[in-house]
């Protein structure tokens, strides 16, 4: 099947190069001149584990190709994918700008077969939105489908190739059919392919993403609390987790959740819930606990070392959102490090990918350690805001004997705190005890 990818991003570039791998004729298209360039020279411009092996194999054998030049890749596609950022707007709702931006460029280049897929995430309205200004634009129907994504960053690639379900919004079931034929590669080991409405599907991605922002808020708050009333929250969370009814995903404590999706897509179903006369209570606490739980770090650092940080030195071990990408967004890390630049401390920082990221937004205002003990050295106190497995086995003693105080504060929850206390470690989780 002929496709076209408008968007290089996380969704675009994974899934247009998945496709690509499963023998499709896959044509990326983004407006951006230099990514495009680059990943013709096989650049990849995110950090994606195998990711770039595929890019790399596809575009060699010709099934994959990147341009900026609309007429090279529409009017040949019988699918064109939308899979451009869909940012939060100053009033929480999602910002549709690029994506009918993109409606515009390809009105007038579609096939008269080709079905328009949008796998941006969008809010409920949307596709018939789309579908009702490409009437305007070509004076015909055409199809469009709601097919949203599932990916993990960290893990898309796995998430394309083995997904749990793929979700389709369809009106016609000649378009579900071509869609179930693009994804039959991936369906192999009795996945669901699950048709339905626009606005279902479109509701499908929300949900999803805000049931699991809220078990990642509900686990801080009752680690927040396990810490006043002397609970241990790994055996709370072990307690729980076993009730299948609940499970362990998404019930690990930490420092507040980031990235691209679950901060922007509650706060976006809360402006469509409001917008239709709904108070949305669960996830405004939602937000609100997560906003409040990116400062308990902080809150900890001020308990150890006082409110005037002049003349301290703080190293921080994280800086991308979570492990395994180099996505800064929202991270809780650069909540923590604003705060202590404010109070006056200087900060050290190590992250194995996301380093470079956080250096184009802050520049010479941080020291920027090659590996994670040079961060540390001097340091009166650790923090660790990202759960990198590389953190999880260090050298205690040698760690113990180059900061100039053995402290860590844990948003991750690595250590054991009984063995970082033998370690000689003034060490703090995240709801934890050391009675267990």
């Amino acid at each position: 099947m002929k496709i076209a990818m408008i968007g290089t991003g996380y969704v675009g570039l994974v899934t247009g190069t998945c496709f690509a791998e499963s023998g499709n004729g896959v044509t990326c298209l983004d407006i951006d001149e230099k990514k495009v360039a680059g990943l013709n020279q096989g650049v990849i411009p995110i950090y994606e584990p195998g990711l770039t092996e595929l890019v790399k194999r596809n575009h060699a054998a010709g099934r994959l190709k990147f341009t900026t030049d609309p007429d090279a890749a529409i009017p040949t596609a019988k699918c064109v994918f939308i899979g451009v950022g869909t940012p939060q707007g100053d009033d929480g709702r999602a910002n549709l700008s690029a994506l009918f931006g993109c409606v515009e460029t390809i009105a007038p280049r579609l096939a008269k077969d080709a079905i328009v897929v949008i796998k941006s995430t969008v809010p409920v309205g949307t596709n018939r939105k789309v579908a009702a200004r490409l009437k305007e634009l070509t004076g015909r129907d055409v199809d469009v489908a709601s097919n949203p994504e599932f990916l993990k960053e960290g893990a898309a690639v796995d998430d394309f190739t083995k997904p749990d379900r793929v979700v389709v919004g369809t009106l016609r079931p000649e378009v579900t059919e071509v869609l179930h034929d693009l994804y039959r590669p991936f369906l192999r080991t009795e996945r669901p392919f699950l048709s339905m409405g626009w606005e279902s599907a479109e509701m499908t991605k929300y949900v999803a993403n805000c049931l699991l922002a809220t078990k990642i808020s509900f686990i801080n708050e009752m680690a927040n609390l396990c810490e006043r009333v002397g609970a241990d929250v790994n055996s709370v969370r072990r307690g729980i987790g076993h009730d299948q009814r609940i499970g362990f995903s998404f019930l690990f404590p930490g420092v507040g959740y980031g990235g691209s999706c679950f901060p922007k897509d509650v706060r976006a179903l809360m402006r469509v819930a409001e917008d239709t006369g709904v108070e949305p209570r669960i996830l405004a606490a939602v937000d609100e606990v997560n906003d409040r739980q990116k400062h308990v770090l902080f809150e900890k650092v001020k308990r150890h070392l006082g409110d005037d940080l002049s003349g301290k030195t703080v190293a921080v071990w994280g800086l991308a959102f979570k492990p395994r990408t180099d996505d800064i967004r929202e991270a809780p890390a650069l909540v923590l490090i604003d705060a202590l630049l404010k109070a006056g401390a200087t900060v050290q920082v190590h992250d194995p990918v996301a380093e470079e990221n956080v250096r184009e937004q802050y520049g010479d205002k941080l020291i920027y350690g090659e590996h994670h003990y040079d961060a540390a050295r001097g340091a009166d106190l650790l923090c660790i805001c990202t759960e990198w497995n590389e953190f999880r086995n260090p050298d205690l003693d040698f760690l113990k004997h180059t900061m100039n105080a053995p402290v860590i504060l844990d948003g991750r929850n690595l250590f054991d705190p009984a063995d970082m206390a033998e370690a000689g470690f003034t060490y703090e989780g995240i709801g934890l005890s050391a009675g267990g």
